[in-house]
């Protein structure tokens, strides 16, 4: 199949950077000598979970319970569930552990120990649970100097149908550096919070096996890992325009595009109209804190993705997306109706979470479709 014949808008994913990606990212992670417990929660698909795992101990990192629902039933089973838990929630884990998974769920909340024990208990279910370390990113996590991390540990530790597998920490906040030496720092105090909080607890007496970091800048970035057992990157499989801006990849990493199909041409003022509006592209715009001119994705060729020189994609509508030009006027007659063009996106998890499938492409002809898993 055609590009051209595809039906527009659909997400296009290039095979070839695809793997190059995720070969970088687990030969880094075998340098460091600490295992890749890649996160799907960008891919969200079985046969990108077989690239990014190969060669690895076959774990996997979640951000939806219908996530790993999925990739239970395709045959993976080690899987870490890195929200936190709900008592809510509870019964579908215990219902993947019946079905073989070993899932492991995170929290930072001493109150929810409890609830979670009596939860487990009436489900006849053991839990393998990792505490959640603040490292600078403010989201979910305790201060690994925190004297509620000990307390919070021994009380896991205590419950019966509770095992404190150790601690995790994801530094989120990395995707807001502008250059390479504060993702570095990011990288450091990120290592140097989730080590600190697994010394505590085994100076205290308390197991602490699982030490896991990881976003994919600070995966790029970090140069010391010691004390870390694992690293869970994910949106490196892919990259984008935002991780682009920052100095983490390069336009021609980018592995995931948004084909679209020219509907239109605005004489005054000088626009093409395309298919793809925010519910295919997104409405994120991460990538101009970084980069001028880009807007909700740069326009590339379809026949090779290569960048058309000043055209970006200005404005979205549900189904709709303008097409602007900083390099002087569109020459319409380049782009007729029912030409295809490619968009690089901002935000790839975004972008991808609108889509209910890939289409491959490996050597510029579509060689198959790979579904993905969306919701909750």
């Amino acid at each position: 199949m055609k590009l051209n014949e595809i039906k527009t808008p659909s997400l296009i994913i290039d095979r070839q950077r695809l793997v190059k990606n995720c070969n970088y990212m687990s030969n880094r992670m075998r340098k460091f000598g600490v295992d890749l417990r890649p996160h799907l929660k960008t891919a969200k698909s079985f046969e990108i979970a077989k690239i990014a795992t190969n060669g690895h101990f076959g774990g996997i990192t979640v951000s939806t319970l219908a996530e790993a629902s999925y990739f239970l039933a395709n045959g993976i089973t080690d899987i870490t569930y890195a929200v936190g838990i709900s008592p809510d929630k509870l019964e579908e884990v215990s219902d993947l552990l019946d079905k073989g998974a070993r899932v492991r769920v995170i929290t930072d909340n001493l109150a929810v120990v409890p609830v979670l024990q009596e939860k487990c208990a009436s489900l006849k279910a053991n839990m393998n649970v990792l505490i959640e370390i603040d490292t600078g990113g403010l989201r979910g996590g305790i201060n690994p100097e925190s004297e509620e991390l000990v307390d919070l540990a021994k009380a896991i530790e205590q419950a019966n149908n509770l095992n404190l597998d150790g601690v995790l920490t994801h530094a989120g906040h990395s995707y807001e550096c502008d250059n390479i030496d504060s993702i570095r720092l990011v990288a450091d105090n990120e290592r140097s919070g989730v080590v600190k909080a697994a010394e505590i607890l085994r100076k205290q007496g308390i197991s602490c096996d699982v030490v896991s970091a990881g976003s994919t800048p600070t995966a790029v970035f970090v140069e010391n890992l010691d004390g870390i057992t694992e690293m869970r990157p994910g949106a490196y499989m892919f990259f984008d325009l935002d991780q682009v801006g920052m100095g983490v990849c390069k336009i021609d990493d980018i592995a995931v595009t948004v084909l679209a199909t020219v509907i239109g041409h605005k004489k005054d003022p000088q626009r093409l109209l395309i298919d793809a509006g925010s519910l295919a592209l997104s409405k994120d715009l991460s990538a101009n804190q970084f980069m001028d001119n880009v807007g909700y994705g740069l326009v590339c060729r379809a026949d090779n993705c290569s960048v058309i020189p000043g055209l970006y994609v200005e404005r979205t509508y549900q189904e709709h997306g303008l097409i602007a030009s900083i390099s002087g006027p569109i020459e319409f007659d380049s782009f007729p109706i029912g030409t295809k063009v490619r968009i690089l996106p901002n935000h790839t998890c975004i972008t991808s979470a609108a889509h209910d499938k890939y289409y491959v492409l490996d050597n510029n002809m579509v060689a198959e479709t790979w579904d993905r898993v969306n919701g909750w």
